[in-house]
């Protein structure tokens, strides 16, 4: 079976982020390595050996794998949002305003059309999410 994962990248602050969405989306860290702690723990400058060489967040079943980009690499995510959604409407503005608290909202958190809850943000790490709530309500 083929499977897509999304995998994010981050300047330094891989660690702080991931701790942030497991919270906000009832997960956990399932695996975490840093760059002191890997076989290019030589390749890395010495203040990088505290960041995160690869790490998985698993929440409901599905995985987002992350890292703090070598230094000199990192370039602002673009082109892409992440998407969460839940047929729970609390459940998903709750998620969209943890996720924009400190960010940026691109779209604010309200029914549309085609949800009865959706939204848009760049979350404080700079990462694009759009958040919806899968199922209409009566």
């Amino acid at each position: 079976m083929l499977k897509a994962t999304t995998h994010l990248h981050f300047d330094g602050r891989c660690k702080e982020a991931l701790t942030a969405y497991a919270a906000c989306l009832g997960g956990k860290i399932s695996f975490s390595m840093t760059w002191g702690e890997s076989p290019a723990a030589q390749q890395a400058p010495p203040a990088w050996a505290d960041k995160i060489i690869h790490a998985s967040l698993e929440f409901d079943g599905q995985t987002i794998s992350a890292d703090d980009a070598p230094p000199g690499s990192y370039s602002k995510p673009q082109g892409f949002s992440v998407m969460v959604s839940t047929p729970d409407l609390a459940r998903a503005e709750s998620i969209f305003k943890t996720l924009a608290a400190g960010g940026e909202v691109g779209m604010p958190f309200a029914k549309t059309f085609w949800s009865p809850g959706f939204g848009m943000a760049v979350d404080r790490f700079g990462i694009p999410w759009m958040v919806s709530c899968s199922q209409q309500e009566a």
